[in-house]
């Protein structure tokens, strides 16, 4: 019985997390008809791939979908990259006030995004990069940078001083000892700290919608606001976006979700 009562809990989760998913990816193939029925059906009685194309055709999806994998990527990787050598700072370099350095990244997260979003712009205004990726990158690297200084914090502790006062005995100096060895060393955490920052660029919504102006420069949060209109809204071409949407974190998650797994979890028992 207690065997039975794990399985059934565990069924349960995966069903509240996983059908939200089936039910967006089964009425996308679903017609308007049918997905304005009093008596809605789980599965389609008519598939049909209308709301995939006016997808394609009525917005420059395909613009939206690159814009969001540049800004991801590139976001991600500066997050991984200034991470690891900030973390290496706080945690391995010996100087005043490393420790209130520490805590002032954390306490960056107190801010709700809403009051960072003004003077965000006004500085941006000033630097002359409004309606352009590099706007975009710099506000995301801001929100995903000190939550990565705070999880490498548990595998830069766990490399052995002696390992890297021999890198620097031989002649390596920082940057080196920070590549060669912590690097390497900290890879699960890495993996962790760039799969974040992916997914937080990828579904971010709030100064997408602001920074940027022009129609070739959105995301797909943006562009998938075509949709929700002031009367209506078109939920087939909205589910139609979404599942595309959803691939690429997906296929990142599927390939690297174990080292994201490993870098929540390591140094809770070390």
């Amino acid at each position: 019985m207690r065997t039975f009562v794990k399985y059934l809990l565990v069924v349960m989760v995966l069903f509240v997390f996983i059908g939200p998913m089936i039910w967006v990816g089964l009425n996308s193939f679903k017609p308007v008809s049918e997905l304005l029925a009093t008596s809605p059906t789980f599965f389609p009685k008519h598939f049909t791939f209308e709301h995939y194309r006016n997808l394609f055709k009525r917005i420059n999806f395909l613009g939206y979908y690159r814009n969001s994998f540049i800004v991801s990527v590139v976001t991600a990787t500066i997050t991984a990259i200034a991470g690891a050598f900030a973390a290496y700072s706080v945690y391995r370099c010996d100087y005043p006030g490393r420790g209130f350095l520490f805590r002032f990244f954390i306490s960056s997260y107190v801010f709700p995004k809403v009051l960072i979003l003004v003077p965000l712009y006004i500085m941006f205004s000033r630097m002359n990069i409004i309606d352009s990726p590099l706007a975009l990158v710099l506000a995301h690297v801001m929100l995903t940078a000190p939550f990565s200084v705070w999880i490498l914090r548990a595998f830069f502790e766990t490399v052995p001083k002696e390992i890297e006062e021999a890198a620097l005995i031989d002649g390596a100096n920082r940057v080196q000892t920070v590549f060669k060895i912590f690097i390497p060393l900290a890879a699960p955490g890495i993996a962790a700290i760039w799969i974040n920052a992916f997914l937080m660029s990828w579904s971010e919504y709030l100064f997408a919608s602001t920074l940027v102006i022009t129609d070739a420069n959105k995301t797909l949060p943006v562009g998938m606001a075509y949709f929700l209109q002031e009367y209506a809204i078109e939920w087939g071409t909205m589910m139609a976006g979404s599942v595309l949407i959803a691939i690429p974190p997906i296929i990142g998650f599927a390939i690297a979700g174990k080292y994201f797994v490993a870098g929540l979890t390591a140094g809770g028992i070390k």
